[in-house]
């Protein structure tokens, strides 16, 4: 499997928050297209098949990520 660099997966995590903590879901077509396709992004670039295990995929991915780490308590 190809791995995304940690910088793409980084960028990728913090628009899916963002998106999120917008209320993207919720919003403007456009928006929630925008949060869907970062969404199947981050599952595409993490080998995963939901978004929850591709967030917590890709942070344990990021440099600093340890196995106590938060981002592997369920979500």
């Amino acid at each position: 499997m190809l791995m995304a660099h940690p910088a793409v997966l980084r960028d990728l995590v913090e628009e899916y928050e963002t998106l999120r903590a917008l209320g993207a879901q919720h919003g403007r077509p456009r928006d929630r297209q925008r949060m869907d396709d970062v969404a199947y992004t981050l599952c595409v670039s993490t080998g995963t098949r939901d978004i929850d295990a591709a967030l917590i995929a890709a942070r344990h991915r990021l440099p600093g990520a340890r196995p106590e780490d938060d981002s592997l308590v369920g979500a």
